[in-house]
């Protein structure tokens, strides 16, 4: 098929997916809008739950698997937004509406791109397109739960707006509840044992607190303290405080290795963190992919944001059209020229590796 036809295809797939709710859980009619596209291109496809997923039509299994993914969940729509967030709407060359830049452009480009390479013979890797739920939340029904279902993959396209440029290594993250505990007591009483005026301590030791080690692709572990909760009467002093810590891990650390620093080394009385499945994720610079962007002109950069990187186990690669910048902002757009370079890029990128 015509790569313009499938990209002008894939952009009307595009419009439908804005003007369709599908909060993260909530994606069953986005799933029935991308299973029209496999419907119509004759291709097969399997859903499992809210996930659509299909493998290229001479699939051989001695030979290793590349997978496509991206995702169709949004967000909730914040309250900035001027224009309606479930009407797709092209104005000056951009298609607004909520999902359009975070991640339905990059979705409906690498449909298109599975489409088109659906019924090649002899390709050097195998194809797998997986269209996600669950990603915005983490959910438990997304990407992750797929990967026991689907061929074992050797390495993924992530599809996440990067400007087509490529993320070689994504950050983890680690969130801890930690408590900070003390003597509670009526106000009116002396007591040297405040929660509270212990929180200053622990606070500052998170301020100051550096992990040692830093990467080229990410830099350093960023550590942030981003909720605090203690007292409820203004007469009493609380027994403890509780804090929360977002954590995005770097590639020279797994999760576990950052909860055992902090459970060791922090102030707080307890420390617990609340998943460690989300890990950092990298791709060599020598892999064919990464060599073949390089060559294409492509720049590379570590990627601070989460994305559904951190489920997987094999090397992966972030790249897809449009600005990660615009992801949850008001009045969310991708550009259409956006979403042609990418059909294209993607297409010249797997020409150079599987072809």
């Amino acid at each position: 098929m015509a790569l313009t036809k499938l990209t002008n295809d894939a952009i009307s797939l595009l419009k439908q997916l804005i003007e369709t709710q599908s909060f993260s859980s909530e994606e069953d009619q986005t799933a029935l809008h991308i299973e029209g596209w496999f419907k119509q291109n004759d291709i097969d496809f399997t859903r499992t739950k809210n996930n659509v997923w299909a493998v290229n039509k001479h699939f051989d299994e001695s030979k290793p698997t590349l997978l496509l993914n991206s995702h169709h969940d949004t967000v909730k729509p914040n309250t900035a937004y001027t224009k309606d967030p479930f009407k797709a709407i092209v104005e000056d060359g951009k298609l607004y509406g909520l999902g359009s830049n975070d991640a339905g452009g990059c979705l409906v480009s690498l449909i298109a791109v599975f489409t088109y390479f659906y019924n090649h013979k002899d390709l050097k890797y195998n194809l797998v397109l997986v269209a996600s739920a669950e990603e915005e939340s983490s959910g438990p029904n997304g990407l992750n739960s797929m990967l026991p279902i689907i061929p074992k993959v050797d390495v993924a396209i992530v599809g996440e707006p990067t400007l087509m440029n490529l993320a070689v290594a994504e950050k983890g993250l680690v969130v801890f509840d930690a408590v900070v505990a003390g003597t509670p007591s009526h106000a009116a009483h002396p007591n040297d044992n405040n929660a509270i005026y212990n929180t200053i301590e622990v606070l500052q030791w998170f301020k100051d607190f550096k992990f040692k080690k830093s990467t080229e692709a990410l830099g350093e572990v960023k550590l942030t303290v981003t909720q605090i909760n203690g007292g409820s009467q203004h007469n009493v002093v609380p027994a403890d405080v509780e804090l929360v810590i977002d954590v995005r891990v770097n590639d020279a650390y797994s999760n576990a290795e950052i909860a055992e620093v902090l459970q060791n080394q922090s102030p707080c009385t307890s420390i617990t963190p609340r998943s460690l499945r989300l890990n950092s994720s990298s791709i060599p610079m020598n892999h064919g992919l990464v060599k073949a962007g390089i060559a294409m002109g492509r720049t590379t950069y570590g990627s601070p944001t989460l994305s559904d990187q951190a489920v997987l186990t094999c090397q992966s690669l972030k790249l897809g059209p449009g600005d990660s910048t615009r992801s949850h902002s008001a009045d969310e757009y991708i550009y259409l020229k956006e979403i042609e370079e990418g059909v294209k890029i993607y297409v010249e990128l797997l020409n150079r590796v599987i072809v």
